[in-house]
């Protein structure tokens, strides 16, 4: 007996098989890009995520796929999928990178329950509503990511309140708000029906079973959103359980077992069980890092040896605000760069910059959770970003905390896969805190007096340049 998970991710699709003790038994993984035909714009195909889905399941070991009993799914959060009635898209689906609803935020007026950036369902679909009149009239469904993945596997037309509460249109609890919605001129049957994280949502089709080599008529989850699926994987169980992923984007997720107050720059969301959790989202972590490594052309295994090879140099700092950021700015305008160069640096010196100037976007938003009233000491650390010993030292020492690297490699996949198993039967909410990964003490802050100044004087330079960061007007 064993559970699939599937992440459907903002730039891979993963997969993780656990067996009936939550423990990993086999995982794949495929690629992709996101797709900009105009600039702000950030766009997948779907039949994109559906050949990465068949291909990184045809890696898996065919034993393994009999022995599945059920599917959950995580899915990057925010974005949005427009389809016919039949589930068929319509058009690309729009990612949260994108920023094309930018000018359309003051119809968010404060205040919000929850920060509201222009990649997330809300701004789009208006933006879809004034600019694309056809994809509206021929649009049936308003789909999260993983909720289509799960329809185009024979599930359901149904959403959980972990993603429905991050769309800019929904209560903090998840509940569409049919007020805004009529406000918004968004026709309220776009909206999918709520259904727990946990619950089921369908059966996987005969069609969807043989395209991935499963059994027909499985259970399929209904799933959550990955931020709260990572948190699930990384065994979050308890109130002030803290976690740290990077990816492509960074979050800070601390749980909490009751709603948490409203705090500027910082989200408070539905987990994919019944707890809450305070999040700080920042954007340029690894989107960041990658687009830095190819603009020095690097390859990432020179990019770290030539970055931490020598002292961070004086005076150097680079803001990583390729794409806005959210906490806790709350500023999609923002952009970055380096500023402090000399004829004496070199490219080990401004990857080294970036390395720092993306640790300390992250601190920024821990600070923000700090703030809150969230003391926070040591962080799980999840995602595929966070594995070299020497950006894990200079994340310690940045953010001021310990970090614990979890023996899970594929924390919202096989959150996804605890969800499989919860709809299934197999598992009971209660016994999760159990099957938590092990989790070792990888780093330690070291009280790093230069870095401490360096922080302050990037947190002083985005002060001082966030004038020149104009938000352009929707046309």
């Amino acid at each position: 007996m064993s559970f699939l998970g599937i992440d459907l991710g903002t730039g891979s699709l993963k997969l993780a098989i656990v067996d009936g003790s939550g423990r990993e038994q086999a995982a794949a993984s495929v690629a992709y890009a996101i797709e900009t035909p105009h600039p702000g714009w950030a766009e997948t195909r779907v039949e994109t995520w559906w050949r990465a889905l068949c291909e990184a399941a045809a890696r898996l070991p065919a034993e393994l796929r009999d022995s599945v009993e059920a599917i959950g799914f995580s899915g990057q959060m925010h974005g949005v999928v427009l389809t016919d009635a039949h589930g068929q898209a319509v058009r690309p689906a729009m990612l949260w990178p994108d920023t094309r609803a930018l000018g359309l935020l003051d119809q968010w007026p404060a205040p919000q329950p929850n920060p509201v950036a222009p990649g997330m369902a809300g701004p789009l679909l208006r933006w879809i509503v004034l600019h694309e009149p056809a994809s509206a009239r021929a649009t049936r469904w308003a789909l999260q990511p993983k909720d289509w993945l799960r329809v185009a596997l024979g599930g359901a037309f149904v959403t959980d309140p972990s993603d429905a509460c991050a769309t800019a249109l929904a209560d903090p609890a998840g509940v569409w708000d049919g007020t805004q919605l009529e406000q918004l001129e968004l026709p309220q049957q776009w909206f999918a029906p709520l259904a727990p994280s946990y619950a089921a949502g369908g059966i996987l089709s005969r069609e969807a079973a043989s395209a991935l080599g499963l059994r027909a008529g499985i259970t399929l989850a209904v799933g959550a959103g990955d931020t709260p699926c990572a948190a699930l994987g990384s065994g979050l169980a308890q109130d002030g359980d803290a976690l740290l992923t990077t990816g492509t984007g960074g979050q800070i997720v601390v749980l909490a077992s009751e709603a948490p107050a409203a705090a500027q720059g910082l989200h408070r969301y539905r987990a994919a069980s019944d707890h809450w959790y305070r999040m700080a989202a920042m954007q340029n972590v690894g989107v960041a890092l990658e687009t830095v490594r190819g603009w020095l052309a690097y390859e990432w295994t020179h990019a770290y040896a030539d970055a931490f090879a020598a002292d961070a140099a004086p005076g150097l700092a680079f803001l990583p605000y390729l794409t806005g950021e959210r906490t806790p700015w709350l500023n999609p305008s923002a952009r970055g760069g380096w500023l402090g160069l000399a004829l004496g640096h070199t490219r080990g010196t401004m990857m080294r910059a970036a390395f720092e100037g993306v640790a300390f976007s992250v601190r920024a938003g821990l600070d923000a959770i700090r703030a809150s009233g969230a003391a926070v000491a040591s962080l799980r650390l999840a995602g595929g970003g966070s594995v070299d010993a020497r950006w894990r030292q200079l994340l310690a020492d940045a953010l001021n905390v310990e970090l614990y690297a979890l023996d899970c490699p594929n924390a919202a996949a096989r959150g996804a896969a605890l969800l499989g198993g919860l709809a299934s039967g197999h598992w009971q909410a209660g016994e999760l805190a159990a099957l938590a990964p092990a989790a070792t003490r990888v780093a330690a802050p070291q009280n790093d007096a230069a870095l401490a100044d360096r922080y302050e004087r990037f947190i002083d330079l985005y002060g001082r340049v966030e004038d020149w960061f104009a938000a352009p007007r929707d046309e």
